[in-house]
C-alpha cells in the first residue's frame, strides 16, 4: 500500500465513523425507537454539538468525493513524491481539525481547517497535471 493510499484509508475510516456520536446523541434525546423513526418536524432537537457534527460529517463526505479520486488517479498513474504524501497527510489532519472545531462551534478555525484541506487537494491535482 502506498503512503497516499494509507492516508486515504484513514480518511475513509474517519468519515465512515463520524455518524456514531451524533446517532448516540439522538438515541439519548429521543430514545431508541425515536432515533429509528422517520424524521418529523416534531422531533426533540439534538444537542447543538451533535447537529454541528452532523454538518461536519456531511462536509467530510462531500470532500471525500474529491480527495479519493485524486489519490486513486495518482495511484493509477504510479506517481508519488514527498509532496503528494505530505498533501494526503495534511488533508487527513485538516479533516480531523475540521470536525473538532466544527463540533465545538469555532467558525473561523473551521474555515481555516477547510481551506488547508482544499489546498492539500490542490497539491494533488497539480501533481496529476504535472505528470500527465
Amino acid at each position: 500500500m502506498t503512503r497516499e493510499l494509507f492516508w486515504l484509508t484513514l480518511t475513509v475510516v474517519l468519515t465512515g465513523l463520524l455518524w456514531i456520536p451524533y446517532i448516540v446523541n439522538r438515541c439519548q434525546v429521543r430514545g431508541l425507537s425515536g432515533a429509528m423513526a422517520n424524521p418529523s418536524r416534531h422531533d426533540k432537537p439534538q444537542a447543538d454539538w451533535a447537529n454541528r457534527l452532523m454538518f461536519a460529517h456531511d462536509n467530510a463526505v462531500e470532500n471525500l468525493v474529491i480527495f479519493a479520486p485524486l489519490v486513486l488517479i495518482l495511484h493509477a498513474i504510479d506517481y508519488s513524491d514527498r509532496w503528494t504524501v505530505m498533501a494526503c497527510a495534511v488533508y487527513f489532519w485538516s479533516r480531523v481539525a475540521h470536525l473538532i472545531v466544527y463540533t465545538l462551534g469555532l467558525p473561523v478555525f473551521r474555515t481555516l481547517a477547510f481551506t488547508v484541506g482544499f489546498l492539500a487537494q490542490a497539491v494533488l491535482a497539480l501533481a496529476i497535471f504535472k505528470v500527465v
